[in-house]
């Protein structure tokens, strides 16, 4: 009996030590109000912002290089609560605060001696590099202090600005957050092929480490709208900034990759000069690896399904066979036209490999892959590359059924 009491008592205590640490929450937390989030940043070339010019001049200033500048945007807790307060002239949503200096955990640091409010970037969107810095920087150096932060949110999505990217969080709408919509883009990869699917820092880390070349999205500001213009090619072996893809390019980029979930061909009927456009339902693609001997080569081919979606040649019935055969070979050539002129481009201007052939070679002929990894981007460059396409339009809306 007495055993049974000390039993019930010994468990009866240590029931109340395991719900006094329950009770505790998390010993890191901080409350809402008291913290500004970062929802996005920017990193630009070395150039003091108008605040930081008027400190240097009073001589107050810690010791550092004028390397980078870095453009927080934050959401405040005084932004918050006057964003919640009914009726006024509307407000920004969002406040950008830059730092110019030469280490990036540094820069986060400085913003503690200007604001009373702890940064907080575990709701961090987006991260957008300026054309210039990705062309003089290794983006894994760049990068470095948000891959080893555990605060740092693996999901937050980069980009690369051709211009100014502390441009592209600037808003003129009225309780916009620029880093929200940029993030929120993204998601219109069903409507078109010009735009990558997304990029997080976490998987432009393996990209990085792998030595592969890869493309970002390149967003711009354009009369005081963002928009997503083309690619930026990052070259493996340098990790820096190659050069551009414009929005055509990086349709043929799509269509090689076979990665897109929709959007639209246009092409011109050849007889007429007309418009016809394709919409995309489907699409995948296939590249194929043969090597002989020392030699490497590939084939490509390219499947769609979709519809005719616009049709302005006067003659044109799509109830015959005929001319549904004719659009669809209008829009198979521009498709090819596409995906020859991008690797054009790879091969012979940027000597890059973006679109995964290496990767085909590595999972059919690892030991070839084991030969040429090292210089693949110069041994791309020098491949010849096979295609086929093949598009298949199978309806055209309400102007009648196939027969």
């Amino acid at each position: 009996m007495n055993i049974s009491q000390h039993y019930i008592r010994f468990l009866l205590v240590s029931m109340s030590v395991l719900l006094l640490f329950s009770l505790t929450g998390c010993w890191s937390s901080h409350e809402i109000e008291e913290i500004s989030l970062g929802v996005g940043v920017a990193f630009d070339k070395g150039e003091k912002s108008i605040i930081e010019k008027k400190i240097t001049e009073r001589g107050e200033e810690y010791p550092r290089k004028d390397s980078i500048t870095t453009t927080y945007q934050l959401i405040t807790p005084q932004i918050a609560s006057s964003t919640n307060k009914e009726g006024g002239s509307p407000q920004k949503s969002y406040v950008n605060m830059s730092e110019t200096g030469d280490s990036i955990l540094q820069q986060v640091r400085e913003l503690s001696l200007r604001t009373e409010s702890p940064f907080n970037a575990t709701h961090m969107k987006v991260i957008v590099i300026g054309e210039e810095l990705a062309q003089s920087y290794n983006l894994e150096q760049l990068l470095d202090q948000y891959l080893r932060d555990n605060d740092f949110r693996p999901s937050c999505l980069v980009f690369v600005s051709k211009g100014r990217a502390s441009d592209t969080l600037e808003s003129k709408v009225a309780g916009e957050v620029p880093a929200f919509r940029l993030y929120g883009m993204v998601d219109n990869a069903y409507r078109t092929t010009r735009i990558l699917p997304p990029m997080p820092i976490i998987k432009v880390e393996s990209r990085l480490q792998s030595g592969s070349s890869f493309l970002l999205q390149n967003v711009i500001l354009k009369n005081g709208e963002t928009k997503f213009v083309g690619a930026a090619v990052i070259k493996g072996k340098t990790k820096k900034l190659r050069g551009f893809l414009n929005e055509k390019e990086l349709e043929g980029i799509t269509w090689l990759t076979g990665k897109g979930k929709g959007g639209v061909v246009k092409s011109f009927d050849k007889q007429t000069n007309e418009l016809i456009v394709y919409e995309i339902e489907s699409m995948k693609s296939k590249i194929t690896p043969h090597v002989k001997g020392n030699n490497i080569s590939f084939d490509v081919h390219i499947e769609s399904e979709g519809r005719l979606s616009e049709n302005w040649v006067a003659s044109g019935n799509p109830f015959e066979n005929q001319f549904l055969q004719k659009a669809q070979k209008t829009s198979e050539k521009e498709v090819e036209h596409m995906a020859r002129n991008v690797i054009e481009k790879m091969q012979k201007e940027y000597q890059v490999d973006v679109a995964g052939f290496g990767n085909q070679l590595r999972i059919k002929y690892p030991r070839v892959w084991m030969r040429v990894k090292e210089n693949w981007d110069q041994t791309f460059s020098e491949v010849p590359i096979n295609y086929d396409v093949k598009l298949t339009i199978k309806d055209y809306g309400t102007s009648g059924s196939k027969k």
